[in-house]
């Protein structure tokens, strides 16, 4: 049996408005300069074809891949900002491809699939994926959904400080007196997140919320432990923090 074409017929349709409208819905929406970098990765032309043009008309840069093997030699050689994922294709299959991405890189995944079970779903999310989108699904939703990304992750704005710590969203670097600073994934977000939003109190529960998202159900001891961490490296004294600040018996803040 061959493969399904679901979402075939909207992206003809898509295709269509795309030729005869000059701007639709979130086409008028413009990503912050340098524009971030999104890897199609589908084994139908049309659907690669749609989503790029789209994309472009969004202001990002695009590349694609139409198997497995090739969107790994890209994200390898491309490091894209983010990368649209089809599960089902030739030579490595998705779900391969996501497991290798996640051993090296924490760039954002939205997996684009027919595959709509509940199961099917939450393994995507469980292997790594940052959003799962079913097909047959509106072109326009896809951008949508790459800005809300792009957006969580801190990959559109300007450079953050924090102390002599300086948070580069674009880059998802951090760096303190000039030199590379180590971060994992959560550390960076959750870093992100506060400096983001100076003054602003959070508790344990809304950064394990925010950051973590509908994904962890652990308990809030992880972001004081993460808290803690964060000190140990950009704070100049760690046992005297005058900027990622306790907030006793609510949350945390960012001082600038």
């Amino acid at each position: 049996m061959g493969r399904p074409r679901t979402g075939y017929a909207t992206l003809r349709e898509a295709e269509f408005v795309l030729e005869n409208a000059p701007a639709v819905g979130t086409l008028a929406v413009m990503p912050a300069a340098p524009a971030p970098h999104v890897l199609v990765v589908d084994d139908e032309p049309i659907v690669r074809d749609v989503l790029t043009r789209y994309l472009t008309r969004a202001g990002y840069q695009v590349s694609d891949a139409g198997d497995g093997r090739q969107a790994l030699e890209a994200i390898s050689a491309g490091h894209p900002d983010v990368v649209l994922l089809d599960l089902m294709l030739p030579r490595v299959n998705g779900l391969d491809v996501l497991r290798t991405v996640r051993r090296d890189s924490d760039v954002p995944v939205i997996v684009l699939s027919a595959r709509s079970s509940e199961r099917e779903r939450i393994d995507g999310l469980r292997q790594g994926a940052d959003d799962y989108v079913v097909k047959p699904y509106s072109p326009g939703e896809v951008v949508a959904r790459v800005e809300a990304v792009l957006r969580r992750a801190g990959a559109t704005g300007t450079a953050l400080t924090c102390g002599a710590a300086t948070i580069d969203p674009v880059a998802r670097e951090v760096r303190r007196d000039g030199q590379v600073v180590h971060t994992t994934r959560k550390e960076f977000e959750l870093l992100h997140l506060l400096v983001r939003h100076p003054g602003r109190v959070f508790s344990r529960r809304q950064l394990l919320e925010r950051v973590w998202e509908d994904s962890w159900a652990g308990a809030t001891d992880t972001v004081t432990v993460h808290i803690r961490r964060l000190r140990a490296k950009v704070e100049a004294e760690p046992s005297a923090p005058r900027h990622l600040v306790t907030v006793h018996g609510v949350g945390y803040r960012f001082d600038p």
